[in-house]
């Protein structure tokens, strides 16, 4: 019977997202069901990648009879082992899986430009063909572990900052985008009744946020600044406080409020936990190890590296673990949010607005009763995202993956092993500050370009 079922599905791997969907799934957008798909292809590349940074992995690999050279497994006689384990594993092998995953997203990026609605012969190329898809994604991946080392490393690892720094920038458009519309549908249940407990709510949340922010500047400074040196942290640090209490005061002045009466401390209090982030995230990159204690080593267990001796990359390390975090969420609320959303359209989707649409209702002829659950085309008449952008938002999200797992290490002169150098600080705290001047701009815009309708 599994086996009649799978023979049932090869078409559907052939054909378009509605066949994906199984009898227990509720129906859909074909647009929303499409962008899971994709967000499924990076989040198992995900996987592949954390599962070849795991300790021991090698080993495992050269007890395979015959796979590895030098092997320690018992041979298969007249069988030699010519494959380089040390490829497969660590870092080098994240580098190469996410080449591939980005090298297959950029392609469909280019293919997808100017797409206006599903009836484009292209839209079906990307709304489709998924078992042809996610074979063109694994040669792609399989075909960069045939890539020299050479100067590969060197030079992915800088396409890889300066990904990861734009894809940062659209994690804050998306966190801002998620506290608009989460501080509109709170302000919205306000006004239609029990507004003492939506209140008390949006004032909970605000004031968690700015609770977290002001432990982190705490820990900060206990922890990652001394008296006799760190200059830098500590410059961090006392910059990115002042920007955000400017931002968040910024927030709710009168004119501000009156041009922009969605702003609020909701929206302020993301952003500056949004900046302690990347604060954090920069400083546990500094070379100077007493500058840059391991979390271990703060809550008391022994993790530290010996002189001279460089920290071994896993992706459990505390900030790769909350990147992954804000990873999965961005990727997660890009392929479910609504074309709606009107704080991220102008960056998401198509410059002519006239071929965008609401995720409207169902077409008159599906019946919810007939039985069978399917995506619906609701893009005939426009399509509700920007297909390319999307790809391309996916491109840059697999760069920031790469980083997030090596810890934005950088590959020494030998490529063997990985540091912490300046370029990745100096990347992460640049970002906090063009984070928190995007978040300013937004605030002040309607008062600067007074005949722009930012409605």
């Amino acid at each position: 019977l599994n086996a009649l079922f799978l023979l049932c599905k090869i078409p559907c791997l052939c054909g378009s997202a509605p066949c994906l969907l199984c009898r227990c799934c509720p129906s859909g957008n074909n647009s929303t069901v499409t962008r899971l798909i994709y967000a499924f292809f990076m989040l198992l590349g995900v996987g592949i990648a954390c599962i070849m940074l795991m300790p021991g992995m090698e080993e495992h690999l050269k007890k395979i009879p015959g796979f590895c050279e030098g092997g320690m497994g018992s041979s298969i006689p007249g069988v030699k082992g010519h494959v380089n384990c040390d490829v497969l594993v660590g870092y080098k092998a994240v580098y190469r899986v996410c080449f591939g995953m980005a090298m297959f997203f950029l392609l469909f990026s280019l293919i997808m430009v100017k797409v206006k609605s599903s009836q484009d012969p292209r839209a079906s190329v990307h709304n489709g063909f998924w078992f042809f898809k996610f074979a063109a994604a694994t040669a792609i991946t399989v075909g960069a572990f045939f890539i020299p080392e050479g100067p590969f490393t060197t030079v992915w690892f800088y396409i890889g900052m300066a990904g990861a720094f734009c894809f940062i920038l659209i994690q804050l458009v998306l966190l801002i985008d998620f506290a608009h519309s989460w501080n509109e549908s709170w302000v919205e249940k306000m006004d239609e009744g029990n507004s003492r407990c939506w209140y008390a709510a949006l004032l909970s949340a605000t004031t968690i946020n700015y609770a977290l922010s002001l432990i982190s500047l705490v820990l900060f400074y206990v922890y990652y600044t001394h008296s006799d040196g760190c200059t830098e942290n500590k410059v961090f640090i006392s910059i990115n406080m002042l920007l955000c209490v400017g931002a968040s005061v910024l927030s709710v002045l009168p004119k501000i409020q009156e041009s922009q009466p969605r702003s609020g401390l909701l929206q302020s209090s993301i952003v500056t936990l949004y900046t302690m982030y990347l604060t954090w995230s920069a400083m546990t990159n500094e070379p100077d190890r007493r500058c840059n204690p391991s979390l271990l080593g703060i809550i008391g267990l022994n993790s530290t590296t010996p002189a001279g001796q460089d920290r071994v990359v896993q992706w459990w390390d505390a900030q790769g673990i909350v990147g992954l975090i804000l990873f999965l969420m961005c990727v997660l609320y890009s392929s479910i949010r609504n074309s709606s959303n009107s704080q991220v359209n102008k960056l998401t989707l198509t410059s002519d607005e006239s071929a965008l649409i609401e995720d409207g209702p169902a077409p008159e002829n599906f019946e919810e009763g007939d039985g069978t659950n399917r995506a619906i085309d609701n893009e005939k008449d426009g399509v509700t995202y920007s297909y390319s952008f999307f790809h391309f938002m996916l491109f840059l999200a697999s760069l920031y993956i790469m980083m997030t797992l090596t810890n934005w290490y950088s590959p020494d002169a030998n490529y063997q092993t990985m540091t912490s150098k300046w370029p990745s600080v100096w990347v992460k705290i640049t970002s906090s500050w063009i984070c928190i001047s995007l978040y300013v701009w937004t605030l002040v815009a309607p008062l600067v370009l007074t005949n722009r309708d930012f409605d």
